[in-house]
């Protein structure tokens, strides 16, 4: 009997000493404090679990890096880290921070391509984002192999970048983040291009090379079908189309003075007013509404338009409409 006491009180000693070791454990896996603060948090390439926590630590966003690796060992989650950049709060247990860096959802950063965005343009905006480096897209938007990865019908990716509103996470290559807009386009013009591109007589990337035309030349969505009527019936006709926004785009570091010497300009493939027909490729990256426009146009026999200089146009049909329209809205207002 004597014995059976002794054994008692051994076994309750002993779990009197290990119940405040396993308490001051968990205190360990506790949030580390009671006040919100979110931080952005990277976790590296190849990175042991072991250096994440020292630093998840040193960054006050866990009590203790021991104890956190202790516990990923004891789910098995230690080798399975995410690489990316997570926000973490300071109020989270050790078991969500965990969660969080083994699960993929990574931080993302909202980018906004708008219509008729060149790929440089859009360059600038991921560099601001801090996405991507903008001569690593630039590069990936020239490179023909990229292209024809892509299955596109063109050896560089202008025109195929579909402005939409993303969410990318910092880190990924330049070339992904194109192959998304390329793919987001891909997904567009299956949906709500491609069969009435059928009936057109133009090809894909030459539909594509006139939406980003009208898309430069008017921002008034009602007079997309009618600008896209006007191209359409002079390359019908065999007409140049003459447009300033193609001139502009073959012009390195285009300074805002377009010139009569640009015009004139026969070394520019981009010159429309020398070239016949469509330009070698599009001059930006037009959204479904230009895209529409082209394979949808209004029906007319509309061959000119001039600015308003209200953002809409006059639309002519003989050229003698067409000089006394520009006498009306822009030789008069220069004077």
């Amino acid at each position: 009997m004597r014995a059976r006491w002794l054994l008692a009180g051994a076994a309750g000693l002993a779990l009197a000493m290990v119940y405040p070791v396993v308490e001051f454990g968990r205190g360990l896996l506790e949030p580390p404090s009671r006040v919100e603060e979110s931080r952005l948090f990277r976790v590296r390439s190849g990175e042991p679990f072991s250096s994440v926590a020292t630093r998840l630590q040193a960054e006050g966003l866990v009590r203790n890096a021991r104890a956190l690796t202790w516990l990923a060992r004891l789910r098995a989650l230690d080798g399975k880290l995410q690489v990316g950049e997570y926000e973490i709060s300071s109020r989270l247990h050790a078991e969500e921070v965990i969660a969080i860096l083994t699960s993929g959802r990574v931080k993302t950063w909202p980018l906004t391509v708008p219509e008729g965005s060149r790929a440089s343009e859009i360059a600038r905006r991921l560099a601001g984002g801090e996405i991507a480096e903008p001569g690593a897209f630039e590069a990936a938007v020239e490179n023909p192999e990229l292209a024809a990865r892509l299955n596109l019908p063109a050896d560089r990716l202008e025109g195929y970048l579909y402005p939409d509103t993303y969410e990318f996470p910092r880190g990924l290559k330049a070339s992904q983040v194109a192959q998304v807009m390329v793919r987001q386009f891909d997904r567009v013009w299956k949906k709500e291009i491609e069969s009435a591109a059928l009936e057109s007589a133009l090809s894909r990337h030459q539909i594509v090379t006139l939406a980003s035309i009208v898309e430069k030349e008017t921002a008034a969505a009602e007079e997309r079908p009618l600008i896209a009527a006007v191209f359409l019936n002079r390359l019908r006709r065999g007409m140049r189309l003459e447009t300033d926004p193609t001139v502009i785009y073959g012009i390195p570091n285009f300074n805002g003075n377009l010139r009569r010497r640009d015009l004139e300009n026969a070394d520019n493939p981009y010159n429309t007013y020398r070239i016949p027909g469509l330009p070698p490729g599009p001059i930006g990256n037009p959204g479904l509404a230009a895209l529409l426009s082209v394979v949808e146009p209004a029906e007319t026999d509309y061959l000119y338009f001039v600015s308003k200089n209200d953002g809409t146009h006059q639309f002519s049909t003989t050229y003698r409409q067409h000089v006394d329209a520009v006498n009306r809205y822009q030789r008069r207002r220069r004077r």
